[in-house]
């Protein structure tokens, strides 16, 4: 599991150690090592997560998983009358598109794939899940919601890999989220010391 230890190692350093203490900016860099460690292991394993005879399988099951998700974000932010419409421009959904298609790459590519060869299929699944929710800590919000999502993304994934429905429903549940739930309840998407700064 070297490639999913040095992913997890270069995201813990910057959301722990870097993050308050260097710009914003070098979110960039954290972010181009760890799509680059992800590449190269996709180079290696020759699986890129674009199988185009799983793509309406996927589609199907992402969007019903997906649309249940919604529906529950959606009736909490409903309860509470949280519900308003975040700012977001087309370059803002672009980008966003691109954060989630990145993470769902890091995350089925690598650590779904390099769990599942040092487990099972089935406990892959859960250990990956695992350490994608590692990464959220100590957000408890973002911690319990990306262990769910994970390892629901992950067993569709390894069923029907491609990673373009995993990745719209990623930016999908992310508007929901800024949508529905206020701050206090999200903690501004924020983690490691950046969220315990916010507190």
């Amino acid at each position: 599991m070297i490639f999913s230890v040095a992913i997890v190692a270069t995201v813990l350093a910057y959301t722990w150690w870097l993050a308050p203490v260097t710009p914003r900016s070098t979110a960039v860099v954290a972010g181009a090592i760890v799509l680059a460690l992800a590449l190269v292991r996709a180079w290696r394993a020759h699986e890129w997560g674009v199988a185009r005879g799983h793509f309406a399988r996927s589609l199907l099951l992402t969007s019903i998983f997906t649309a249940a998700e919604a529906a529950v974000l959606l009736a909490v932010g409903s309860s509470r009358h949280r519900w308003h419409a975040p700012s977001l421009t087309a370059a803002g959904a672009g980008l966003l598109l691109l954060w989630a298609l990145g993470q769902q790459f890091a995350l089925q590519i690598t650590l779904l794939r390099e769990a599942q060869a040092s487990t099972s299929r089935t406990a892959g699944m859960f250990v990956a899940a695992v350490l994608f929710a590692a990464l959220h800590v100590p957000n408890p919000f973002l911690t319990t919601v990306t262990f769910v999502a994970a390892l629901l993304w992950c067993a569709i994934y390894d069923r029907h890999p491609n990673l373009i429905p995993l990745a719209l429903s990623h930016a999908l549940l992310t508007l929901v989220v800024l949508s529905a739930l206020d701050d206090a309840t999200t903690g501004r998407l924020r983690v490691g010391a950046a969220y315990l700064a916010s507190r």
